[in-house]
């Protein structure tokens, strides 16, 4: 068992998904800082600074100032606002990996015009050519 668990590790396809965990981690902090701290404090500028976090509903008769405090006293609360807030931020971070996507395939799409634009090298006169020219040569001879 031990020597099929090497061969798995040692497999590229667990290294090449290994990295592509490691790089998504990372990723995934750029993305949530970009959502955070760039594109959420402009759509609060446009909806006048409206936070859909704190809209909640306490499963009982008490009422609470905030989430946090409801949670704190251990009432159960509807939290609308935290899911609607990450719907919201779903779809802003799913709309920039849609834009990074297409800005990749885009310049992959260019890389490989750009090769396929190249002008092929004029070739030189192929074997037939060369002995033909041979022959022609020696029949003028004659």
């Amino acid at each position: 068992m031990l020597n099929e668990f090497k061969d798995f590790i040692a497999k590229g396809n667990v290294m090449d998904m290994a990295v592509g965990i490691i790089i998504g981690a990372a990723f995934t902090a750029i993305v949530t800082s970009l959502v955070g701290d760039l594109i959420n404090p402009i759509i609060a500028l446009f909806t006048g600074g409206i936070d859909f976090s704190g809209w909640f509903y306490v499963m009982g008769e008490d009422t609470f100032a905030s989430i946090e405090a409801a949670t704190e006293a251990g009432v159960p609360v509807f939290a609308v606002g935290k899911f609607v807030m990450a719907i919201i931020n779903f779809l802003i971070v799913a709309f920039v990996v849609f834009m990074l996507v297409k800005m990749v395939n885009r310049i992959k799409d260019a890389a490989e015009e750009e090769q396929e634009a190249a002008p092929e090298e004029p070739k030189g006169p192929s074997e037939l050519d060369v002995l033909l020219e041979i022959r022609d040569a020696l029949a003028k001879k004659d």
